[in-house]
């Protein structure tokens, strides 16, 4: 602040008059025009330096209150304009208050020692007993957190990484807090040590120690009721509130935490949602929802996950502590009361239904059902792409993306189908193949990664996988190939030819980022090397990867269209390129018309027991129609009919075009 003065001594004889006392009144600070006639009761001690008091705040039901001091005691603060701070029993010490902020009923708010607001706390993630410890920061991505957690043998590039947020950390700690413009804290507890920022809304929370509120005026953040926060990082947009606890905790943008849920040692990231239940030492990716009483989620990793109520895990298989840990890949959903013992891994879109206590590894199985039967887990692949309820989470998940702050820290790819799915399935169609051939064709029961497969589901799957994988490769050829009126064959050839080499081989989903392998290996080995050398660099890195997604996708499926349909892009015809498409409607038809006949179920004689339960058959019909609709009107199943539609004309009008060269 500039400009500033002493105060005169007939100011400093009227404050006293007003009760207000100081240590040392010479080192109070005002501005050179400034009103003293809204400071009463308040004692000054330490450097203070006060804004003008100009703002009249109007309050719920009407009330009126101008800014000023009023029963509070501050110590080595800097206070903005227009600020309003009364009736704080203890004290403010070593803050810096931002313009227009209105603090009420606060019990203490200080900064003691040298404070990193949160930053540098580790999370013991998976492992409650140490050993993938994440240390957050401010601007922690979920991709990096997943390169810190699961990357532990690569040391070289872990003491590097903790070394960067280190050096971040000192750059930010300070021994005097921040709070930033039109800040509101009412009626709170104990805040001490905590970085608040612009926007920020807190009122009648217990407690926040060490932690960052990073709120801003596009996406600020909501701390709520009897809230407990300790150790923390909490991200724009955030709403936590409802007596919800939370420990040694980075929770990300857009997360909502309420109604009594209690998590410790985990990390929530963009648009997660939790309520009523418990989560310990978790790395909760984009989207993970746990909403029910009785759930909780443990020692486990998850991204667009929706935990059923009673949802369960357990880390503790034998003696040695809890020290397992399970991998559920995203997508992925947990019935009523399901449970699994760790160490397991679910594989992308699968449902876990019962208790499995055997150890699967499903990860190489996407879109499957596990389901318990006589103790013994049953796995039924690929039956989640003929589920309705599969495709309609991947159309939510972006409609149900909050985030307002135009940085955003996650990079979330949404697509269903990705290399990263559909090299599993076609790692899937090689096993079930080779299972066939072990035990035979005509085999009731084949067993899996201490799983059971019935014959018939093995023989649907391979069925399924097919389908989804013509689907994709036919996707992605077609829009390599759009909006183009072709000459002749050659300009075909070009414009399939990759525009990267990029992309080829595994693909990984670094929790919402899905990116090729080899790319990731090339960030981490610059990193080891110190080629890269902030943390910046590696969100730029993360950052060009995922808006290059589908440049880098096209050379990967240029390749499996070779090596799937046997022939060379360089050399392709018209005549194969229409064979593609017409296997691409067939597919895509196919898995629709499958969808369409699940959606069926959600109308059939059984949905609508209980409607209509005073009258007849006629009236229950009558009443679920006014309930839920009619089926062929209902929005899903009118838009998978027009989709349907859409594809077949889209197949047709890339036929239409290559007629020309034929």
């Amino acid at each position: 602040m500039k400009n500033l003065r002493n105060l005169t001594q007939d100011e400093i004889n009227l404050l006293e008059a007003r009760s207000c006392v100081a240590d040392d009144w010479s080192a109070v600070f005002v501005p050179q025009e400034f009103d003293i006639e809204y400071i009463y009761h308040t004692r000054f001690s330490g450097t203070v330096k006060l804004g003008a008091f100009r703002k009249e705040f109007t309050l719920p039901g009407g009330l009126k209150k101008h800014a000023g001091l009023r029963h509070v005691t501050l110590h080595n603060c800097e206070l903005g304009n227009d600020v309003l701070i009364e009736n704080v029993p203890n004290y403010i010490a070593n803050y810096k208050i931002g313009d227009n902020c209105f603090i009420q009923n606060v019990n203490v708010l200080l900064t003691e020692g040298k404070a990193t607001f949160g930053n540098s706390v580790e999370v013991s993630v998976l492992n409650e007993t140490g050993g993938r410890e994440v240390p957050i920061y401010d601007r922690l991505s979920a991709s990096l957190a997943y390169i810190l957690a699961l990357y532990r043998h690569r040391t070289d590039l872990i003491e590097r990484l903790k070394e960067m947020i280190s050096d971040y950390t000192g750059q930010i700690s300070s021994e005097t807090g921040t709070i930033g413009n039109n800040v509101k804290i009412i009626n709170t507890g104990t805040i001490k040590n905590v970085k608040i920022g612009d926007f920020c809304t807190i009122e009648n929370s217990a407690r926040l120690e060490n932690g960052s509120i990073n709120s801003n005026e596009l996406a600020p953040v909501y701390i709520g009721d009897s809230v407990i926060a300790q150790d923390f990082i909490i991200s724009s947009g955030a709403i936590i509130a409802d007596a919800a606890k939370i420990i040694r905790c980075f929770i990300g943008q857009a997360c909502h935490v309420t109604h009594n849920f209690s998590a410790h040692d985990s990390l929530l990231f963009s648009n997660c949602a939790f309520e009523n239940g418990e989560a310990c030492a978790i790395f909760a990716g984009p989207f993970t929802v746990s909403m029910h009483k009785s759930s909780l989620l443990i020692a486990g990793m998850f991204s667009f996950l929706n935990a059923g109520s009673g949802s369960n895990q357990s880390n503790h298989m034998y003696k040695l502590g809890p020290i397992h840990q399970g991998i559920v890949e995203r997508g992925s959903k947990t019935t009523s009361d399901s449970y699994v013992l760790w160490p397991a891994r679910v594989g992308a879109f699968s449902l876990v239904m019962g208790r499995h206590h055997h150890h699967s590894d499903t990860s190489d199985i996407p879109f499957s059902y596990l389901i318990e039967k006589d103790d013994e887990t049953y796995l039924v692949p690929g039956i989640n792409l003929r589920s309705v309820g599969t495709i309609r989470d991947a159309q939510k998940w972006p409609k149900r993306d909050k985030r307002k702050d135009p940085v955003q820290l996650d990079k979330i790819n949404y697509n269903l189908l990705s290399p990263y799915t559909i090299s599993k399935m076609i790692k899937a169609l090689d096993i079930l193949r080779n299972l066939q051939k072990l035990v035979g064709e005509t085999s009731e029961i084949y067993y899996y990664q201490n799983t059971r497969i019935k014959g018939s589901s093995l023989k649907n799957a391979l069925n399924f996988y097919s389908m989804a994988i013509h689907k994709f490769l036919g996707n992605s050829l077609i829009k390599r190939l759009e909006g183009t009126q072709f000459k002749d064959i050659e300009e075909v050839r070009r414009q399939l030819i990759p525009e990267v080499e990029e992309g080829l081989g595994e693909w990984l989903d670094l929790s919402g980022l899905i990116a090729p392998k080899s790319s990731i290996d090339k960030l981490m080995c610059a990193i080891e090397s110190g080629k890269i050398r902030t943390l910046q660099e590696i969100e730029d890195a993360f950052n060009q990867l995922h808006n290059n997604y589908y440049r880098i996708e096209w050379t990967w499926a240029a390749q499996k269209i070779e090596e799937w349909y046997g022939i060379c892009l360089k050399k392709i015809t018209p005549q194969e390129i229409i064979r593609l498409v017409e296997i691409w409607k067939d597919s895509v038809v196919s898995l629709d018309e499958m969808l369409y006949a699940d959606a069926k179920k959600e109308f059939s004689l059984t949905a609508k027991i209980g409607f209509g339960v005073d009258g007849s058959r006629m009236e229950k019909d009558e009443d679920f129609e006014c309930v839920r609709g009619a089926f062929e009107s209902n929005p899903f199943v009118t838009a998978v009919i027009q989709h349907i539609k859409n594809k077949k004309a889209l197949g047709d009008e890339l036929i239409n075009r290559l007629q020309p060269i034929l």
